[in-house]
């Protein structure tokens, strides 16, 4: 299939898509695949659905003083045509489409969206409309550059084309609704070659409610109008499509404040402004137009209720927090300043994200995996505190967050910011532990609090989450080489490995410091294992190894030799006692009851109630929640971080690759259809993917086994996924990754919005990984060192994106040669791999400037770079793997 191709969404393929635009931690505003403006989450919650009244874009087609054609810039409406549940009343479901989404007007009998991630572009045609209308709609992601990428700005670029043999004046619509709690305040303004039409609410600037919204362009000719029609029943959209399907300008209408504002027949009370925006266009030319859509809403609170209570005595803390982005600027006129200032390369450098993305060798299903799910940032699961603070949820409900706290275990799996956004990775791990480390004991909660510095939730500490916090923290030095903040968050390191051990560890884990988890761990399948498994094992195996190898830089000789001895009896004893020649398992005896006797109860658990109402069936005499001989998809998750990471085998080799094959065989189905799940489904019928666990024939399966079971949770079918390309099956790894992208065609699902507990799931992120295992990416900024070693080419070369701690850029193999160019950031490096072939930095042909020389180091800035050459590149001897 023809790449382009693939990541273009028409007709049917069409339906369910919507492309987020907008900032980290911003909010965001959806173009669905047929131009609509929906999900207008831009207010500090999710709000999927909403429309923000009739906001739109149109288009006119004119000659000489006659009016050929006025179209909405939409496809064919393909919802409900009985109407939404999302409506007012009168305008819901059993009241025809909702007037809102415009249906009811002539629209382009044909629109595509075409990606990848973070541009899309939109195609409109009918044959009835004199010209073309091309829409390139992006917002700021430019790696390594967080600041910029927090903009809450929408940017759009209109091209229209006159195909027809006699020059046409266009106009371009957008017409913008203002949805606020309150009265909102229309102002028009022109300045810096711009006209902006701005709403501000009546609300205080420092209330929760206060909202700015504005819409502006920089084309040469506008008119405006700042209010539509005030009066009844239909009567403002009636007048609104009167005024811009004549010829000429709009003429301004504008109610003061004491004029009566009365409700549309939808109900809503928004206002509305309309910018347009005239060009003429002689015979088969072009011309473009630009037109941003900001928005600010300073002040956020928190609006839900904990799932846990805090330790120790309420602290008096504000409940109302400003935005990051409300630091940075004064309001949406600012924004809009910036944008349209640095439009060239904000809009440049989002472009040349995607241009590398699609220049990759990645197969297909490998890219969309990746480049979708960059978007998860840039939606309503991402906040982004006062102080540059990144925080996430879960997911999203449809009006709020889902699953509170930039949970430990799940974002254990995303790897988009670490290496594409490091600096507010690292802002999580000084925030958990800061605020999420209990003192004294060591353990962690992996659920942050808010406002920030509120307390420390009660819930008990989670195995996966607590370890993977020494991994990410290990991490985040390697990716970075900064050793002064490894010592600076070294003391928590120390303490979260050590609350393995520790006295104050009510659940026991390893008391004995064996290297062996026996007691009850605490997991992100939202209950317990109790007993040695080499999934939760394999985290505390690899946190004991990271740790050693951080003690020792930070000059901790005695603690780095205690944690490797612990990791070597731990290693050893799970490979002679967990493997059962195939694949890992959990050493548990289901019928002991008494094995749940040493643990308390009510130390933070969110299902309230006896330890054995929680875990014993009396009808089943078994332990409930368990894996017991099942062959479950994180039973060797240690490893994927380790081997990304630089750490070495936490696993044996050969028994990490007979567990992910047997993963593979035992667990991937090829029809979920004839799998019972009674669990929640998110993959069925003929749709492939990867069960959470099984059980082979001739294996005990619990009578209640572990939650989640049957499930096909994305983020861990991505890990594992990517675990098959590490050892070399990347056939099966590419189906991995393609079975969960085409539940995600456009037809079925959104493509932009992976769902497990809610949407926009940060899991998901966790297909990132795929980048670095196909290129053979590996790093240690700490000794100045990057390589690649790819695992597959096309056509007899290789290419792909690359990123560390503190630059990005681009890697291209031919058999001999290699360049590797600086796009942004800073590269500082003493020596490259280059499959197999070292070189040092000082010693290679460099173009775009001559790197400066500091501490044996070269420093690369963007457009720089390095030619490497030498009979031993070669990537010839990889599978190539084109296109799927």
């Amino acid at each position: 299939m023809d790449r382009a191709a693939y990541f273009r969404y028409a007709g049917e393929n069409a339906r369910n898509v919507v492309f987020p635009l907008g900032g980290i931690g911003a909010g965001s505003i959806g173009i669905g695949g047929d131009g609509r403006l929906r999900d207008w989450e831009i207010y500090n919650r999710p709000s999927k659905g909403s429309v923000n009244g009739f906001s739109h874009f149109a288009v006119r087609a004119e000659r000489d003083g006659k009016v050929l054609d006025t179209r909405v810039l939409h496809g064919p409406f393909q919802g409900s045509l009985t109407g939404d549940h999302l409506g007012k009343h009168f305008n819901s479901f059993g009241f025809g489409v909702r007037r809102e989404h415009m249906a009811g007007f002539p629209s382009f009998e044909s629109c595509t969206l075409s990606g990848p991630y973070p541009v899309a572009t939109l195609d409109f045609a009918d044959q009835r409309f004199p010209g073309t209308v091309k829409l390139e709609a992006f917002s700021p992601y430019l790696p390594m550059e967080s600041r910029l990428s927090s903009m809450p700005v929408a940017q759009f670029e209109f091209t229209l084309e006159n195909t027809t043999d006699a020059a046409i004046d266009y106009t371009l619509f957008g017409c913008l609704g203002f949805e606020f709690r309150d009265q909102s305040v229309i102002t028009v303004s022109t300045a810096d070659g711009r006209t902006t039409l701005s709403g501000h609410s009546t609300s205080d600037r420092k209330s929760i409610h206060y909202s700015e919204l504005s819409i502006s362009s920089d084309a040469a000719e506008t008119s405006y109008q700042r209010h539509f029609f005030r009066g009844s029943w239909f009567d403002a959209l009636e007048v609104y499509w009167q005024d811009i399907s004549r010829p000429g300008r709009l003429k301004d209408r504008f109610y003061d404040n004491g004029t009566e504002r009365r409700a549309l027949s939808s109900g809503a009370l928004a206002e509305h402004s309309t910018l347009a925006c005239h060009l003429s266009i002689p015979p088969g030319e072009s011309r473009t137009v630009r037109v941003a859509i900001a928005w600010y809403v300073p002040n956020a609170s928190k609006y839900w209720v904990s799932s846990s209570a805090l330790i120790g005595e309420p602290k008096d803390i504000p409940s109302v927090w400003k935005n990051y982005y409300a630091t940075q600027w004064s309001g949406a006129e600012a924004v809009l300043a910036e944008s349209f200032t640095e439009w060239d390369q904000l809009a440049g450098q989002t472009r040349r994200l995607r241009t590398e993305l699609l220049s990759s060798t990645l197969p297909d299903a490998v890219l969309d995996a990746v480049s979708a799910n960059l978007s998860i940032i840039k939606t309503a699961t991402v906040l982004r505190l006062e102080d540059g603070t990144f925080y996430g949820w879960e997911g999203c409900h449809p009006d709020a967050g889902s699953c509170e706290g930039s949970c430990t275990h799940v974002w254990n799996y995303q790897q988009v910011l670490p290496f594409l956004f490091p600096d507010l990775e690292r802002s999580m791990r000084e925030a958990d532990f800061t605020y999420n480390q209990r003192p004294g004991s060591g353990g962690m909660t992996f659920r942050l609090s808010l406002p920030l510095g509120i307390g420390t939730s009660d819930f008990r500490p989670c195995v996966d989450g607590q370890f993977g916090n020494v991994l990410k923290a290990y991490r985040d030095w390697k990716l970075t080489g900064d050793l002064a903040w490894l010592k600076q968050i070294w003391p928590h390191v120390k303490a979260a490995i050590a609350y393995a051990w520790h006295p104050d560890n009510y659940d026991k884990w390893d008391p004995e410091k064996s290297g062996v988890l026996t007691g009850r761990q605490h997991h992100t399948l939202d209950m317990e294992l109790f007993g040695p498994n080499s999934w939760l094992n394999g985290f505390y195996l690899a946190a004991l190894h990271a740790g050693s190898e951080m003690a020792r830089a930070v000059g901790e000789a005695d603690t780095a030799a205690e944690y490797a001895e612990i990791y070597a009896r731990g290693r050893k004893w799970t490979h002679e006692h967990l493997f059962n020649g195939s694949y890992f398992v959990q050493q548990v005896d289901l019928a002991d009851k008494a094995q749940l006797a040493p643990y308390e109860v009510d130390r933070g658990h969110f299902v309230r109630g006896s330890i054995y109402d929680l875990y014993w069936s009396d009808e089943h005499g078994e332990v409930k929640y368990q894996i017991g001989e099942g062959c479950e998809i994180d039973q060797v998750l240690a490893q994927w971080h380790a081997g990304l990471y630089g750490l070495g085998d936490i696993f044996e080799p050969e028994q990490f690759a007979s567990a992910v094959r047997a993963i593979y065989q035992h667990n991937f189905k090829r029809r979920l259809g004839d799998e019972a799940n009674p669990c929640r489904v998110f993959g069925l019928e003929n749709e492939a993917g990867t069960l959470m666990c099984a059980w082979p024939a001739g294996a005990e399966r619990p009578a209640i086994p572990v939650p989640y079971s049957q499930e096909t949770m994305h983020g861990f079918e991505y890990a594992f996924g990517s675990q098959l390309m590490m050892i070399g099956e990347l056939d099966k790894g590419i189906e991995v990754f393609a079975a969960v992208r085409d539940r995600y065609r456009g037809h079925n699902r959104n493509p932009f919005n992976e769902i497990e507990c809610g949407s926009n799931y940060a899991r998901s992120m966790a297909s990132y990984a795929a980048v670095l295992v196909l290129s053979g990416f590996a790093f240690d900024l700490s000794e100045g060192r990057i390589a690649f070693a790819p695992k597959l080419m096309s056509g007899g070369r290789f290419r792909s994106l690359w990123s560390t701690g503190t630059a990005w850029g681009s890697v291209a193999i031919d058999d001999g040669e290699a360049r590797l160019t600086v796009i942004g950031g800073t590269l500082d490096v003493a020596e490259i791999s280059i499959c197999g072939v070292t070189f040092k930095a000082d010693a290679t042909d460099h173009f775009g400037g001559k790197p400066e020389r500091r501490d044996n180091r070269s420093i690369f800035n963007p457009g720089m770079g390095l030619m490497l050459r030498h009979a031993g590149i070669a990537v010839s001897n990889q599978p190539d793997i084109a296109s799927n």
